[in-house]
């Protein structure tokens, strides 16, 4: 295998992956699944329940079978006098004690034009309907219990703004059923923070036994995006995620979401998520409590529920449970500040863990470089730079390779046309040529293929990391997620392909592989030309470097190349 066979080989698979990514089989959203219901079922005990608080804790079984009272989190209509809308720096929330509503992140407007909306990751249009709900729910009939519905505000306060010098602000629900339960809920949204802390803390204050669960669901009208070069949003995983210690980071997309069943999995120390490109929300519930997770559809609605814990009090008992709702983007800095494990994992540079954990080392480099220059851009090239520096030595024996097979070129096309169409009898030759002239053929693969997995996790980095989202470089580059407006990066990375493959060596190759390595610069910028900006200044510097490296090593290896006259390779007759 040479040197040529390596680019061509590697340079395809690029063209490959892109090629997938853009025109995949998600071309077209599937027909809607039929509507199924999953709900836990019968109980099992909870290891850890608190002594004397809780005499017996359990979540429901995963059977199969459906409780007498199901939660279900499809939004209803909600009086506008329960609603209570809460702003923060980052948030603006429109909720009833049950569902988050609305959900507007004002540091994240939807375009760059000036008095642009913020995104609104949670909605009620009813197109694209998308709500986070945690209510009660029971499997004994005589139960009473609120559902998301049941909620009433505590006071006559409509609308909760974080003053200035406040840190948070807390909204108290309650709920009381006929049967003496008194379920105390209180939201609490803190400066700068996008998780919603929610708080329930249940009493039985009747005559009888009480049992009850806590369900926390994330409900969505799926928006399954086509692949397409001119749409980033499409390049990004689309569809809800969960986490366990055992099993770890698992994902199930919109497209195929029941596929593989409904789930139904015990959790202790998990979350749950739904995902899109640079936003997410998430359900964390309280680390030492078990819940059932179940993925379910209703009404063409996407859901992914966690039920659980579940409780049985006596009269006169407590208990109380915790979950953290997060609203907002895939900021890997402040997911940190949350210590739950696997949380980070939600910014999906791979589903493959070692691809996740070099993407994750690539960003922490690309966000310290940020860091002293203050521009992403500036901090691609210098991320690019480094990698170079380090990676150096591999691609030096790549390059130095190449220069000395560039080198003794005369040679080989003279044992080709020696040789004529007999490619057996041509390669001994070249082969017995690369022996006597201690040159390795394969001294440029294994380079490329140790960089390859830097390279594609590099390339996810830059798609999914929401921190480069309509952020500027210079000049004409004012948003490093949209493509360049007047194509000139990618012209100018035609520029160098076009450059290197000229110093590339090319020793025995074909007509065919002539024209398809012709070819490719051209391949190349015209699918360059509708990526991200970012992309294409990590491709541009990432090759000129690489030019500026090979030109070097031709320099100093394979500048003067040897003359045919001096072939000596036998020629074999018969």
């Amino acid at each position: 295998m040479n040197q040529t066979r390596v680019f061509l080989i590697f340079a395809w698979l690029m063209v490959a992956v892109l090629l997938w990514m853009e025109w995949s089989r998600e071309k077209a959203a599937p027909a809607p699944a039929p509507t199924t219901t999953s709900a836990p079922a019968a109980a099992a005990s909870v290891p850890g329940a608190p002594p004397g608080e809780v005499p017996s804790a359990q979540v429901p079984s995963a059977d199969g079978s459906v409780p007498a009272t199901a939660p279900q989190a499809q939004a209803s209509a909600t009086p506008a006098a329960q609603r209570v809308t809460v702003t923060t720096d980052v948030l603006r929330l429109v909720l009833d004690g049950g569902r988050v509503l609305d959900a507007e992140l004002l540091q994240f407007p939807q375009t760059k034009d000036a008095g642009s909306p913020p995104v609104r990751l949670l909605t009620e249009e009813p197109a694209h309907p998308y709500s986070a709900a945690s209510g009660w729910a029971s499997q004994d009939k005589s139960a009473l219990v609120p559902g998301a519905d049941g909620f009433k505000l505590v006071g006559d306060t409509r609308d909760f703004t974080l003053a200035d010098g406040q840190q948070e602000v807390s909204i108290p629900f309650v709920w009381t059923g006929a049967n003496g339960v008194v379920i105390h809920r209180t939201l609490t949204v803190a400066r700068n923070h996008y998780a919603v802390k929610v708080k329930d803390e249940v009493k039985n204050n009747g005559t009888a036994a009480w049992n009850g669960y806590v369900f926390r669901t994330l409900d969505r009208h799926p928006t399954i995006l086509s692949r397409s070069m001119t749409n980033p949003d499409s390049f990004s995983f689309n569809g809800a995620t969960w986490f366990d210690n055992d099993k770890k980071y698992q994902r199930r997309a919109f497209k195929d979401y029941l596929d593989d069943g409904t789930l139904n999995q015990n959790i202790t120390g998990g979350w749950l998520a739904m995902l899109q490109h640079h936003f997410f929300t998430a359900w964390v519930p309280q680390k030492d409590q078990i819940a059932n997770y179940v993925l379910s559809q209703h009404d063409g609605r996407d859901q992914i529920t966690a039920n659980g814990p579940a409780f049985t009090l006596a009269p006169g008992q407590q208990a109380s449970t915790e979950a953290r709702l997060w609203v907002g983007p895939k900021l890997v800095n402040q997911i940190a500040k949350e210590d739950v494990p696997g949380l980070d994992r939600v910014v999906d540079y791979s589903r493959f863990s070692i691809m996740a954990v070099i993407g994750q080392g690539l960003f922490w480099v690309l966000n310290h470089v940020h860091k002293l220059v203050g521009n992403w851009g500036w901090a691609i090239i210098g991320l690019v730079v480094l990698l170079k520096l380090v990676l150096y030595p591999l691609s030096a024996v790549q390059y130095k390779s190449g220069a000395k097979m560039r080198r003794f070129q005369p040679r080989i096309a003279q044992l080709k046309e020696r040789y004529g169409d007999d490619r057996q009898k041509f390669q001994t030759a070249m082969m017995e040529l690369y022996k006597k002239e201690k040159i390795n053929p394969m001294g440029g693969c294994l380079p490329i293929l140790i960089q390859m997995p830097i390279f594609f996790a590099l390339y996810w980095v830059l798609v999914e990391s929401v921190e480069l989202r309509q952020a500027p470089w210079l000049g004409w580059i004012q948003d490093l997620t949209a493509r360049d407006p007047y194509f000139i990066l990618p012209v100018i990375n035609v520029a160098v392909m076009w450059a290197t493959q000229k110093l590339t060596p090319a020793p025995g190759m074909d007509p065919m592989q002539q024209k398809m390595m012709q070819f490719m610069p051209l391949v190349f910028g015209v699918m360059m030309a509708f990526m991200p900006s970012g992309l294409v200044l990590y491709w541009v510097v990432n090759g000129g470097l690489g030019l500026l490296q090979q030109w070097w090593m031709t320099k100093r290896h394979g500048s003067e190349p040897v003359p045919a006259t001096t072939v000596t390779a036998p020629v074999k007759k018969k």
